[in-house]
Parts: C-alpha cells; sequence; structure tokens
C-alpha cells in the first residue's frame, strides 16, 4: 500500500513518519541500488516532496547519498541491522557447522529464520553462485517456496500456520511452483512427517534445496538449515543420499549447541 495512502487503523503509538522513512529505505535493493526521487516516490507512494524531505534527511544522517541526481544507500545502513543480529547467538553457532556441512556435501549451506511471509538468511556459507540473484546474509525469499521456509512453517502451530496459508500470497515463481494453498498444506503435512523439506525448482529453475527445522531448548522451531545444490548434479535422489544425512546431523548438532548456551 502506498505509503501516504488510507491504511488499516493503527494505535495512537503508530509513528507515521518513521513508517514513511523506513519505506523510502526498503525501496532500495539488489535490482534497484541507485534512484532517483521521482523512483522514491513512485515506489512508495509517497509524494515528491515528502520523498525529497525524507531522501534529505537520511542523506544527512549518513545513511543516503545523493551525486546530484540519483540516491542509493551509504553502508551506514547496515547499522540498523546490526542491534538484531549481534543480539542472535544462532548464527554464530551455527558458522562452524555450515563451515563443515558444505565442505562435507560440496555445495552451499545457510541458515534462515521466518519474518512475516519470507525468510530471512541469517547465516551462510557459499561455495559457488547457485542462483541469479547474489544470496547473502539479510536476503529474503518468499517462505512458501523455499526448503527452509517449509521446514519452519510446517511446524508452526496449527493457527498460525492456517493464517499463513489463509493469507499469504503464492505466484508462480517457476513452473513447478506449488501455488495452492490446499497443495502447500499437503506439502507441509509431509515436511512435518518428515522431519525435513525438498524444494525442487521452485523458487528457481536448476537449484534444489533441502532443510531441516532448527528447534531451541522448549522444542520449538526459530529457524532452518538448508543445503542447495544445482539440478545438474543428480536426480532427487542424490539429495536424500549424499546430502540429507549431513544436513540432519549438522541440524542436530547447531540446536546441541543452541540449547547449552540459552
Amino acid at each position: 500500500m502506498p505509503a501516504e495512502a488510507e491504511g488499516p487503523a493503527r494505535s495512537g503509538e503508530f509513528v507515521q513518519s518513521l513508517d514513511r522513512g523506513l519505506a523510502v529505505i526498503r525501496a532500495f535493493g539488489a535490482r534497484r541500488p541507485s534512484l532517483t526521487l521521482s523512483d522514491v516516490a513512485r515506489e512508495t507512494g509517497l509524494s515528491r516532496a515528502s520523498a525529497r524531505r525524507f531522501l534529505h534527511t537520511l542523506v544527512e544522517l549518513g545513511y543516503v547519498r545523493f551525486d546530484g541526481r540519483e540516491f542509493a544507500l551509504r553502508p551506514a545502513v547496515l547499522d540498523l541491522g546490526y542491534a538484531y543480529l549481534s543480539s542472535l547467538s544462532l548464527p554464530d553457532v551455527a558458522a562452524p557447522h555450515l563451515e563443515r556441512l558444505s565442505d562435507q556435501v560440496g555445495e552451499s549451506s545457510s541458515v534462515a529464520v521466518l519474518d512475516g511471509t519470507d525468510i530471512v538468511y541469517v547465516a551462510r556459507v557459499a561455495t559457488h553462485r547457485i542462483m541469479s540473484a547474489a544470496i547473502r546474509v539479510g536476503t529474503r525469499f518468499p517462505a512458501f517456496a523455499t526448503s527452509m521456509g517449509r521446514a519452519i512453517l510446517a511446524n508452526l502451530p496449527e493457527d498460525e500456520r492456517e493464517a499463513f496459508l489463509a493469507s499469504a500470497e503464492l505466484p508462480a515463481l517457476t513452473a513447478h511452483t506449488v501455488t495452492s494453498a490446499g497443495k502447500l498444506r499437503a506439502a507441509l503435512d509431509r515436511v512435518r512427517e518428515a522431519g525435513w523439506a525438498l524444494v525442487d525448482q521452485e523458487l528457481e529453475e536448476g537449484l534444489r534445496s533441502a532443510a531441516a527445522p532448527l528447534r531451541d531448548a522448549r522444542g520449538a522451531v526459530v529457524a532452518a538449515v538448508n543445503v542447495s545444490a544445482p539440478v545438474r548434479r543428480g536426480d532427487v535422489a542424490e539429495i536424500t543420499d549424499d546430502i540429507l544425512p549431513p544436513l540432519l546431523s549438522a541440524a542436530k548438532q547447531i540446536e546441541a549447541d543452541l540449547a547449552r548456551i540459552r
């Protein structure tokens, strides 16, 4: 919804100007690293005057640079996410396990958490680039079409899982993407029963991924760990035979380390 459009009722504590300023930051991304004033106004739904004020405020604060025509984020914007990441023990705990897992299977491995309808990468070891989009800490993908997303969604409390299925958009990202809530529900049931998830070319053509949930000391699923591999590596049996056992082992080791420090 455009930032200046009429939206859902907000609490009396809601600060609309902060909401709009964050919308300006979110307008930038890997596919649009530099934007003109008109671009930002269009992406956010703000008027040009409002967009200009927010952009120049961010310039003065050091979060955005301006070359006279286009605006772009500066490295200081990373500080906004650092407080969250530094409060997590998960990335630090997972890192050595991801290193060993990637060395063992010869493929990239990652850990992600669920944020709304997306997964967000919080730790990653990349052996080579396997997607058209670069993946790094902070990258987001639709949870429904990813193995890590399904590993987490399948283990949500039933009311939360049903709320997700009722509200999430399920666009066809490839010819293989599950776009039916009923079929996705069945897939999540299978994941919950099996204890791991496999997504075959649903996020991007030519990419398969297997994931296992990560539980905290209370048994609640808080994240997922995965291994991604190109289709050219072999068929699905290659994933289940060669990649799944090390992946499940790594998940147990990460969970054990998390339990010890919390």
